[in-house]
């Protein structure tokens, strides 16, 4: 594979448009641009878990996040070349078989829980939460674009599975924090 990019900074996006992966440019404060931010913000935010994983000595976490980063990366450029499909049916039972998988070592929850524990499941409960942010914003422009459903449903599992993922991570060490409420 050739150069992505032989220069960081092309200047064309002076006039505050982007280029898409079809070739078009669309302005940057369009919602599909803003979809796409938050995509990758959450990637930034799941390669933090992983790194925190990866001091914990947390290795198979690491490993589940660094697969799940791929994904988000195949997400972002579905978004961004009109009529792409790169998220499919399987991705969305890879992630629900992991789901299902992760959640067997845990109890039963009875409570709500209190986002945080330790780093690594504090780090994965804010990444879940700005994977809910691209949900709503997927859903949000889905009637007036070309946004798979299956894009949107990949989206909804990836939030449970990280919210399982950091249940999990917050049981390792110290454990989960039980909500109570304090008006009881």
């Amino acid at each position: 594979m050739g150069n992505r990019l032989s220069k960081i900074y092309t200047r064309t996006g002076d006039d505050g448009t982007t280029g898409m992966g079809d070739g078009s440019r669309i302005p940057k404060s369009s919602a599909l641009i803003e979809l796409i931010g938050t995509l990758d913000e959450c990637n930034a935010l799941l390669g933090t878990a992983a790194s925190h994983c990866a001091a914990a000595g947390y290795d198979a976490e690491t490993e589940l996040i660094t697969q799940i980063q791929h994904r988000m990366f195949n997400a972002g450029g579905e978004l961004s070349v009109p009529g792409m499909q790169l998220i499919h049916e399987e991705d969305v039972t890879w992630v629900e078989d992991r789901i299902d998988a992760m959640n067997e070592t845990l109890p039963a929850l009875k409570e709500f829980i209190l986002p945080g524990g330790n780093l690594p499941a504090s780090t994965t409960h804010v990444a879940r939460t700005v994977v809910r942010r691209a949900e709503r914003q997927a859903v949000g422009l889905a009637p007036d674009m070309d946004i798979s459903a299956v894009l949107i449903r990949w989206l909804n599992r990836l939030s449970d599975l990280l919210f399982v993922m950091a249940r999990s991570l917050a049981r390792k060490d110290g454990g989960e924090v039980l909500w109570q409420n304090p008006t009881r």
